[in-house]
């Protein structure tokens, strides 16, 4: 049949929770599972999602009619199992008695492993008399493509097909407008006393102290009858691939209160949950739901803050985003020959071009970061033989850094979008009304963003730096063009008057004198002259910036600002780890222990689990920050934020070439008073490192050193 009632609920429309951070997040590579505190899906943001496709939109269980009584929920540390423990309410009599409420103890407990839901629903009568146990589950499956389930509207779909069932199974199947059929499956491990194409009833007879299991299945295609074999062949198997990417690298661990080690393990496991293990290496996708998908920016920054820990990542986000590198131009998708890939998709909208992120390179910044990263990457590692390998890409990306991002020709990138579809902002701040003068006005186009232009100073750099160790010709030229970005910057975006860098320039060369979160991303590139970041550094710290949570993207007082916004004026735990590393470059180390610290705070208030962005209200005595309602959770680059800022107040530098590890007048935040780095590798060398606080000086002991590595401290 024609499918004309399209999707039923977006997440706009979700009434039954409260904002994303109530909901529950699993994933494995490039499926995922959102649901809300009971397990629960109803088709909001919440459902099975695969490949941008969501194959189950409806999950709901009931025990005599109505939703038990939840007693707790939650996702494991690791992020491998959702389990909900819940109770019954009153039972409907059955056989002339009815069962009271609390003697039925249930417990769902979920995971998602290769391309499949797993769940196992398991039902223990604590009662003093057998029980009739009646439970229902309703169930469907839209098919709707990511940005549907986000809002965007479609005037006409596809064709869903009339589900079909059998004695346990329920199929379910699409054919898209791209002529694709999709299909789900669910399945139980007990065939239900009556199945439909949207509903199952069982009737299980429970004896007094006894327990029974229901298993459950959904995934895209017809599986096996689930049953507890399958459940804990998999089980073992999704835990261990987990365990896998958490000890990737070298650890931290903190003092002995548990508090803090806790927020370092879930940040740890956050990272590792989003991570997915592509043909070219580790790539940590953006974040559940929106963002599971490879972006270029967020999985650059990510693999920058986790450099030092783990540079694996680095290797895999370079490694895919070269084979991904734009070799045509295409005004639909952003790209011209160099460019670095924004983002990707693999869903229904995508693949007909209704939107263009199918392959989209509509971001300013990407390339830049990508030739950044690759130079941080060889310091840290010495792996020069990956570094000869993407030197066709490199040189490809700075090509278009001259020729195609500098619109203008003035030396400086900028953006413009090149069709009515793409993203009208393309820096990182990328909402419609994120960059705009001081009268609220939008600047006409090209734009050029301050912090940008940082990131093309550090690629400049990086070239130079490879190539001379490349013995490339190019190198001294390209360490001029660094040096001529810096002096453009310096005399074109900076305002005496305001101590503080314009965030833009507008297509008239006419600074947008907006006092944003952005000059922090321009101290973490170093480009600034000292005593200009002392005064950036001064504002950033100040209360029109700092709400006691971390720095808000966009000074109090400014057009356009509103706490509760995207971009103007929330908290991004990124973006204060960036500016706090900024700070530390030019030895603002105490000012990092601060910020930590707050977002520390912060992390206390969000169980651990940083969103990818909060409101950016003052902190108040004994409140909590204030969420954002539809935040990312978890997030990648947030998760990822805890550890770049330990970088910087530990004052840590790795040079693998030279095999040593500088430690440059390391701070701890208040509070800490030691920090243990274990297995951290130096090119061919290992060491693990004691921090420990000692009066007013944070003092470094190596420990186990093995290998060509050696330690060295400044003060």
């Amino acid at each position: 049949m024609d499918d004309a009632y399209s999707v039923t609920t977006t997440a706009a429309e979700t009434s039954d929770t409260d904002g994303l951070e109530r909901l529950m997040a699993l994933k494995d590579a490039d499926t995922f599972a959102v649901a809300d505190g009971w397990g629960d899906m109803k088709g909001g943001a919440d459902g099975l999602f695969d490949h941008d496709t969501r194959i189950l939109s409806r999950l709901v269980l009931t025990v005599g009619g109505a939703r038990p009584s939840r007693l707790s929920s939650g996702v494991s540390q690791d992020n491998v199992y959702f389990t909900c423990h819940s109770t019954n309410r009153p039972l409907p009599p059955m056989g002339g008695r009815s069962a009271p409420a609390g003697v039925l103890h249930i417990e769902r407990r979920r995971f998602v492993w290769n391309r499949r839901l797993f769940e196992r629903v398991r039902m223990v009568n604590h009662g003093v008399e057998d029980m009739l146990l009646p439970l229902a589950l309703d169930f469907a499956a839209d098919f709707a493509d990511i940005f549907q389930v986000r809002g965007t509207l479609r005037e006409k779909r596809g064709v869903t097909e009339t589900p079909t069932h059998d004695g346990r199974r329920v199929t379910f199947a699409y054919v898209g407008l791209d002529e694709v059929r999709r299909t789900s499956c669910l399945a139980f491990s007990e065939p239900p006393a009556r199945l439909s194409g949207t509903h199952a009833e069982f009737m299980f007879s429970l004896p007094k102290g006894r327990r029974c299991d229901l298993y459950i299945e959904c995934g895209p295609d017809r599986c096996e009858a689930p049953d507890e074999a399958r459940y804990r062949i998999n089980a073992v198997a999704a835990r261990l691939a987990m365990r896998t990417r958490r000890r990737r690298g070298a650890s931290l661990r903190g003092p002995r209160s548990p508090r803090f080690n806790d927020w370092l393990d879930q940040s740890r496991a956050d990272v590792a949950l989003l991570t997915t293990d592509l043909p070219t290496g580790p790539y940590p996708y953006a974040g559940v739901p929106w963002f599971s998908t490879p972006f270029g920016r967020d999985g650059i920054i990510t693999a920058w803050q986790m450099l030092w820990l783990d540079p694996s990542l680095a290797r895999g986000v370079l490694t895919y985003l070269a084979m991904r590198q734009a070799t045509e131009f295409s005004a639909f998708q952003d790209s011209a020959p160099g460019k670095i890939m924004h983002e990707t998709r693999g869903g229904e909208m995508s693949a007909l071009g209704e939107v263009p992120f199918g392959l989209y390179y509509g971001g300013v910044d990407t390339t830049c970061l990508f030739v950044a990263l690759a130079g941080a990457y060889a310091r840290r590692t010495g792996d020069y033989a990956l570094i000869r390998q993407l030197w066709p890409n490199l040189i490809a990306a700075v090509g278009w850094m001259k020729d195609h991002g500098d619109i203008q020709g003035d030396g400086l990138i900028s953006y413009q979008r090149e069709a009515e579809t793409g993203l009208s902002n393309q820096g990182w701040k990328d909402s419609e009304d994120s960059i705009f003068h001081t009268d609220g006005r939008f600047p006409k186009g090209p734009v050029a963003l301050l912090e940008v232009q940082g990131y093309a100073y550090a690629a400049w750099q990086a070239m130079a730096d490879l190539g001379a160790a490349l013995g490339d010709p190019g190198a001294l030229g390209w360490a001029a063009q660094a040096e001529r970005v810096r002096a453009l910057v310096e005399d074109r975006f900076w305002m005496e008057d305001e101590g503080f860098y314009a965030i833009a320039l507008d297509g008239d060369g006419e600074q947008c004198r907006s006092i944003g979160s952005n000059a922090g991303h321009l101290l973490f590139t170093g480009l600034p002259s000292p005593e200009r970041a002392k005064r950036v550094t001064k504002r950033l710290l100040g209360a029109e910036f700092r709400s006691g949570w971390g720095v808000r993207t966009l000074a109090t007082g400014q057009a356009r600002f509103n706490p509760m916004s995207y971009h103007n004026g929330s908290v991004w735990p990124h973006d204060t780890a960036m500016a706090a590393a900024g700070m530390a470059r030019y030895g603002e180390r105490r000012a990092v222990a601060l910020l930590l610290g707050e977002i520390y705070a912060s992390a206390a208030h969000f169980h651990l689990r940083l969103p990818e962005l909060f409101c950016g209200f003052e902190r108040q005595p004994g409140e909590p920050p204030i969420a954002y309602p539809v935040a990312c959770l978890p997030q990648a680059w947030a998760a990822g934020s805890v550890f770049l800022m330990l970088q910087s107040a530990l004052g840590v530098s790795i040079d693998a070439v030279a095999g040593t590890v500088e430690i440059d007048d390391p701070v701890l935040p208040a509070g800490i008073d030691r920090l243990n780095v274990s297995n951290l590798q130096v090119g061919d060398g290992v060491v693990d490192l004691a921090f420990q606080q000692m009066g007013n000086h944070t003092v470094v002991f190596p420990q186990r050193r093995e290998g060509p590595v050696s330690v060295r401290t400044v003060r």
